[in-house]
């Protein structure tokens, strides 16, 4: 499923056919319902993702400090690093998705969560952040580096980008056991398992 999405951040660079102001829009829609999801769902039930988004959720709860900041913090450099074979259109539009995914969960940070029963909000959660991930990517944009990392990885170790993301999500998953308790972690990973498989069904839906 990795492939596909990098496919997605590849082609980009190259596809002319979509506007530049048209990517922005529907990249900033993308990145809107990641930050429903974060803040409406996950953030409040202490739910995590993978990658960055994961990550920016412990420090939150760690720290106490807004998670978007940690968003916007963790995933520049990777963006930034990824510019000399990913273009800088791709920069422009994961900076620009991360900046809004930043600020949506800081403004629904004072919010309270929609629901606090486990099914809903693995379902809810799971597939509005597919989707705007999803979209995100099918519009030339990133939100999580963690991916870009893994390209980088994959390209100098004898592993796949999927080795390498999940690698990563390992050791994420296996420290919020510690931070939130088993049962809180269980339900991390069946939300990313409904998160990813929305984002692939989106971005083959949309390439058929």
């Amino acid at each position: 499923m990795y492939r596909t999405r990098v496919g997605f951040y590849l082609e980009s660079r190259s596809e002319d056919s979509i506007s530049f102001y048209r990517r922005l829009f529907f990249i900033f829609c993308g990145a809107s319902l990641a930050a429903v999801s974060l803040q409406l769902f996950l953030v409040k039930n202490y739910v995590i993702d993978g990658g960055v988004i994961g990550i920016s959720i412990v420090l939150s709860y760690i720290t106490k400090q807004e998670v978007g900041l940690y968003l916007l913090l963790l995933n520049t450099p990777f963006f930034i690093i990824a510019y000399s074979f990913l273009g800088r259109r791709f920069l422009i539009l994961s900076l620009f998705a991360i900046l809004v995914l930043s600020v949506g969960t800081y403004l629904l940070e004072p919010v309270p969560a929609i629901t606090n029963h486990p099914f809903f909000v693995i379902l809810f959660g799971g597939i509005t952040l597919g989707l705007g991930v999803g979209i995100t990517i099918r519009f030339g944009g990133c939100l999580d580096g963690t991916e870009v990392l893994a390209i980088l990885f994959s390209n100098r170790f004898p592993l796949s980008i999927g080795q390498c993301v999940l690698l990563f999500n390992f050791f994420i998953f296996s420290s919020s056991i510690f931070i939130f308790g088993i049962y809180q972690a269980l339900y991390s990973l069946v939300t990313f398992f409904v998160a990813y498989k929305t984002i692939d069904f989106s971005i083959q839906s949309n390439a058929r």
